[in-house]
């Protein structure tokens, strides 16, 4: 079963969006552009910001901070927007994309610049580039002010190198560079103790994901008929009995709808313990419930 998404105000997240049994997305610049446009378009209705991006050949990578729209109503509107283009001007039997895109909420303080290079160095590690500034379709050049992308944010992110601006590109630069060639930072692309949701360390872990609820045990079988013996001032050998008295009737009811409520039995458990047919229990307890 699929974990629901996570979502609070402000997360950001590695977003990851494959094309269909890994099949291009792109066929031609001008389809990298329109789906640029696309993001350009859904990102202010939804709130977000694009800290980073990269539209390889087969997928796409985006660094995304939401506010208090989730994070789908933004892939929605990109994706399906993108897809139908494609598929009017190439028709084709199945789906663009993969059903569901990959994202993980990122523990911005230890992983923010870490996936900046991480997704700019993208064309380098498939043999598109040698550099990735020699790579149009990522936000790379806009981090070294070679290029203006009116909606991304590069802003945030060279804050984190240095609070001058050209101090800041100089060493975002060098932080790229001493990547190229390097292996990659294998928590990049691991999650975290079997938690396929998010980047991050176990403090980070606590600190988004909600509390776990404890499970409250209710009471047992023998509980719950030991209770109603009590109040009704009946014993089992009695409940047992085929007598059909009132009172007997009466705690057998009462015994069958608290088991029941509580999950502490089924009906034919309870029928076996109690000597009667299913039958007449569930009649006793839909009447004494």
């Amino acid at each position: 079963m699929r974990r629901p998404r996570l979502h609070f105000p402000g997360a950001c997240y590695h977003v990851t969006l494959r094309g269909n049994h890994r099949q291009d997305i792109f066929s031609s610049d001008g389809d990298r552009q329109l789906l640029a446009d696309y993001v350009a378009a859904a990102r202010e209705p939804v709130g977000v910001r694009i800290h980073a991006y990269c539209w390889m050949t087969n997928h796409i990578h985006m660094l995304v901070q939401v506010t208090d729209v989730p994070l789908g109503a933004f892939m929605q509107r990109i994706g399906s927007r993108y897809a139908r283009a494609v598929q009017a001007r190439v028709p084709t039997t199945g789906h663009l994309f993969q059903n569901r895109y990959h994202a993980l909420v990122v523990d911005v303080d230890r992983y923010f610049v870490a996936l900046l290079r991480y997704i700019h160095l993208n064309p380098v590690r498939a043999d598109l580039v040698l550099d990735p500034a020699d790579y149009a379709w990522s936000s790379h050049r806009a981090y070294l002010g070679r290029a203006a992308v009116d909606w991304l944010a590069t802003d945030f992110g060279l804050r984190m190198f240095d609070p001058d601006p050209g101090r800041a590109r100089d060493r975002y630069r060098a932080f790229v560079t001493q990547g190229i060639g390097a292996p990659r930072d294998p928590h990049l692309t691991s999650a975290p103790r079997g938690e396929p949701r998010i980047l991050g360390d176990e403090t980070f872990l606590r600190s988004v994901l909600p509390p776990p609820q404890v499970a409250v045990e209710g009471p047992s079988l023998d509980e719950i008929i030991q209770r109603v013996c009590s109040e009704c001032s009946v014993t089992l050998p009695e409940l047992r009995s085929r007598s059909q008295l009132q009172r007997l009737t009466r705690a057998r009811g009462q015994i069958t709808a608290r088991a029941l409520a509580a999950g502490a039995a089924s009906l034919s458990e309870i029928a076996r313990v109690l000597n009667r047919s299913v039958s007449a229990l569930a009649r006793a307890a839909e009447r004494y419930r």
